[in-house]
């Protein structure tokens, strides 16, 4: 056996490793991301791992792998599960052969998504099990239990671990001698695998009655968990998740405390929750995001006729938005049970000072600030719409750039500047989108574009990265997951191929000719694209930078129109900070004074 200290992701990835999973498919997206980073660095013989296009195709090539009897893993966030919505529903009905699990991360707060969107809802929706670990050692072992009831019921099975069970860490063991698990393979019956109505009507049916089953089975299951107080009590505190760890250090502290954790939120385990229901007075749930298990405990009370009070995010006890923390549920269960703490020990006052403020901010040199500089130089003075995407570029909504105005989700970017285009034919429509989200979600907003006739032009900030999540590979950057190097993808290619007839490339570093390049597109009608193409400074060396010289009359040009964070005033002169400066001169571009030079470090 092997003893590790690792990340939660790490863990579900060791986890998974150790159930014998075959494929490993996934969309790269924080808190998720890890997951398959730590199967990309562990020993992984015979299994095809990949970075998927997008989260629709990771979870088809998965199914098609269960199909075979193979095991198969898939890895999201919980925005990604949208996307991956429409095989999911119909492979909820299809069934499958092989364990197949699907990894939905979620992120309240959020801390990086666009929403705080609660995935044990989508399970119910689609009316598969959903497991719920309240720690990375619950993680590493309910996505190998995980594994076991797919099989045994023949459904994908989700896994929700929340940010900070995927970002916590813990030790765990294993045994380090892992292999793929042996599979039958494909066997070929269009009466089961292809669906038609009459299949959907009837295994729906069974999927209603099967679900019924796995909930009585799982009133069992080993941390669906009731911990009595020490103490007489009529009270109860029902967690999942996170939350159940913070109520069980509060419950350390507090003889008093029953605790019951439901870590299989759907389908839900009514009986075993009833037996707590019949034996208490009042009870607090403690869930992050939605009131799934208060809803569910108020639909078992009711149609037990029983007298308990539930309280919980209904009731305003429990915040509906954001995580909850130790101090949160401290506070929340202090209320609870209508006690004051009294400290004995001496208060000791620490003056910590607050950590600086970093507002998100494109990096130092991130070509993105060109490109984005360049579009509001050309378009200054007319009437025009800045349609953002998901990704670093986002950011290019902050002052003073304040070049993005909307994003709404992966891709949208592309279809939503023709929607403006539709509807005002006087202002100038521009989509903003990243190679990899090009590559995963703005393929048919490009079609439809040039189908329906629209007028827009078409940013590709092509940084050879997908570098928000970590700087993983997709098509264009002619690697992959497996080791092996295959041709890129061209981006001109694939536009041009979509009926894109004016494509232009420029360098977003170089101001005047990505100025010139915009111009020009802008007076032409129909589907245009520029493909801003300079790599992300992450994954480029540098070894020069700028400097401020004498001829600098500290007009602020430089910050007031780039907003770069290398460029800073100290004693109320403009400098540059050589820690973060990339030498991109795009500062040196913009000063009308030619008050910052590029300078050879060393």
């Amino acid at each position: 056996m092997k003893k590790e200290y690792v990340m939660g992701n790490s863990a579900i990835a060791i986890g998974a490793l150790c159930s014998g999973v075959k494929v490993v498919a996934g969309y790269p997206g924080t808190p998720s991301t890890e997951i398959i980073e730590t199967i990309y660095h562990v020993p992984h013989k015979d299994v095809h791992l990949e970075w998927s296009v997008n989260e629709k195709a990771a979870m088809e090539v998965a199914a098609a792998a269960a199909y075979t009897g193979a095991r198969s893993l898939v890895t999201m966030k919980q925005v990604g599960l949208n996307v991956a919505a429409d095989p999911l529903m119909s492979l909820a009905y299809v069934g499958i052969k092989g364990g197949m699990v699907i990894v939905v991360a979620d992120d309240p707060g959020p801390i990086s998504s666009q929403t705080e969107q609660d995935t044990r809802r989508f399970a119910d929706f689609a009316r598969i099990p959903v497991l719920d670990p309240a720690s990375p050692e619950q993680a590493f072992t309910m996505v190998q239990d995980a594994f076991l009831l797919s099989e045994k019921y023949h459904t994908p099975v989700i896994l929700r671990p929340t940010t900070r069970v995927c970002h916590a860490y813990a030790s765990i063991s294993f045994d380090e001698n892992y292999c793929v698990k042996e599979f039958d393979g494909f066997e070929k019956d269009s009466s089961k695998w292809v669906i038609f109505p009459k299949l959907s009507f009837k295994n729906h049916d069974m999927i209603e009655k099967r679900n019924v089953q796995i909930a009585k089975e799982a009133g069992s299951y080993r941390f669906n968990s009731v911990e009595r107080a020490q103490k007489p009590t009529k009270k109860a505190v029902f967690a999942s998740g996170i939350s159940y760890s913070y109520a069980k250090e509060y419950q350390i502290a507090h003889d008093d405390v029953t605790l019951v954790q439901i870590a299989t939120a759907f389908p839900f385990v009514e009986d075993f929750a009833l037996d707590i229901l019949k034996d208490t007075d009042e009870v607090i749930c403690l869930e992050e995001l939605s009131p799934y298990i208060e809803e569910n405990l108020l639909k078992t009370a009711g149609r037990h006729h029983l007298n308990v009070v539930i309280k919980g995010k209904l009731t305003g006890c429990v915040p509906h938005a954001g995580e909850l923390s130790v101090e949160k549920v401290k506070q929340i269960l202090d209320s609870f049970y209508q006690r004051e703490e009294i400290s004995n020990e001496t208060e000791v006052e620490f003056n910590i000072p607050d950590l600086p403020v970093r507002p998100p901010v494109l990096c130092a040199g991130c070509p993105h600030r060109g490109a984005f500089y360049a579009v509001k130089t050309a378009m200054r003075g007319k009437k025009s719409y800045f349609c953002g995407d998901i990704g670093c570029y986002t950011l290019g909504n902050a002052k003073p750039l304040d070049m993005v105005d909307t994003c709404l989700c992966m891709g949208a970017g592309v279809t939503m500047s023709q929607g403006f285009n539709f509807v005002d034919k006087d202002a100038t429509s521009f989509a903003f989108i990243g190679d990899s989200t090009f590559f995963a979600s703005g393929l048919t907003g490009v079609v439809n574009a040039v189908y329906n006739e629209a007028d827009v032009i078409i940013c590709i900030l092509d940084n050879s990265t997908t570098a928000m999540t970590g700087h993983q590979p997709h098509p264009g950057t002619g690697f992959n997951l497996m080791g092996n190097f295959v041709d890129k993808i061209d981006i001109e290619t694939v536009l041009k191929g979509l009926g894109v007839k004016t494509i232009r490339k420029a360098d977003p570093l170089n101001l005047k000719e990505s100025v010139d390049v915009i111009k020009e597109l802008a007076s032409i009608k129909g589907v245009k694209a520029v493909i801003f193409k300079s790599p992300c400074i992450s994954i480029v060396k540098h070894e020069d930078c700028c400097t401020v010289n004498d001829k600098c009359r500290t007009c602020n040009i430089c910050i007031k129109k780039l907003g770069c964070p290398a460029i800073v005033k100290i004693n109320d002169k403009v400098c540059i900070d050589e820690s973060q400066c990339t030498g991109c001169t795009l500062c040196n571009q913009v000063c009308p004074h030619k008050a910052i030079e590029k300078k050879k470090n060393g």
